[in-house]
This record gives structure tokens, C-alpha cells and sequence, in this order.
């Protein structure tokens, strides 16, 4: 078996989701071999465990960029301009929220809020938090995470 790690959990349709989880932490999403996997290993139908993923938000179905850029749209930021560093990243790297560039350097989610409110608005890069961004801002730090690959 590919994955292995599945064998952590016992080998029952109640684990699904523990599976998936796991899946999804050591990989950085599911895939579709192993969605197939955990779905022979934990006796369910391929149809079961689609219907898992695609239910809970936590579930991604692409692999992830090299670089998770998440947008900050809490009211803070959302009133000091979210939404144009949205659009600002999407002309720079060609992709919207929740999608995957076609490199795998950025992946891009708009999220509810990173708490960081009186330093909006912000923007966090696997985790490392950027404030006060503007649209010169925004485009530099693109620039210089592609230079870095």
C-alpha cells in the first residue's frame, strides 16, 4: 500500500474521515489515487469518500503551491481593501481563490480572518504574516517569492 500511514487506523468505514485527514495533512491534499486508497483500505464506496471531500471544506482536491498565500477578508481588511489585493494577486499570478497555479508555486485562499486587524489589511504567506499592504506592496512581494521559486 502506498500509503502506508493509513495503517495507523483501524481498518473501518468509522475512520474514513480520520483517513482523509491524514491524507491531507502528510500529503497537502487528496488525491485521486489516494482517495481511491483510503477508500479500499477503510471499506467504502470511491462514491462515499468523494462525497466526504467534497462536503467538508477542509478537504483540498489539488495539490497546493509552494508558496499559500491567504487574503485576510475579516471587516478590518475587508474595509481597508481586501478585495483589490485580491484582484491585484489574481492579475499577478493568474489565479483566484482556492485555485493552484499551473507551476505549484502559489495557491491562493480569500479567508475569514487571520487576526491581525489592526494591521490591516494583511495578507499571511505560509503563515508569515504581511501588513498594510497595497498594491505596490502586494506586487513586490509576488515578485520576489517567484524570484526565490
Amino acid at each position: 500500500m502506498e500509503f502506508e500511514y493509513l495503517k495507523e487506523l483501524e481498518p473501518q468505514k468509522k475512520n474514513l474521515i480520520k483517513g482523509l485527514q491524514k491524507i491531507q495533512e502528510i500529503e497537502g491534499y487528496v488525491s485521486n489515487e489516494a482517495l481511491t486508497a483510503c477508500s479500499q483500505y477503510f471499506g467504502s464506496s470511491l462514491a462515499d469518500a468523494e462525497g466526504v471531500v467534497s462536503f467538508y471544506s477542509q478537504f483540498r482536491r489539488t495539490a497546493p503551491g509552494k508558496y499559500k498565500v491567504n487574503i485576510c477578508d475579516g471587516t478590518a481588511c475587508h474595509i481597508k481593501g481586501s478585495g483589490l489585493i485580491e484582484e491585484w494577486i489574481g492579475e499577478e499570478i493568474g489565479i483566484k481563490s482556492g485555485e493552484t497555479d499551473g507551476e505549484r508555486l502559489f495557491s491562493l485562499n480569500s479567508v475569514s480572518c487571520l487576526g491581525c486587524c489592526s494591521l490591516a489589511p494583511v495578507i499571511a504567506v505560509n503563515g508569515e504574516v504581511f501588513a498594510n499592504m497595497d498594491r505596490k506592496k502586494t506586487i513586490r512581494l509576488l515578485k520576489n517569492l517567484k524570484r526565490q521559486g
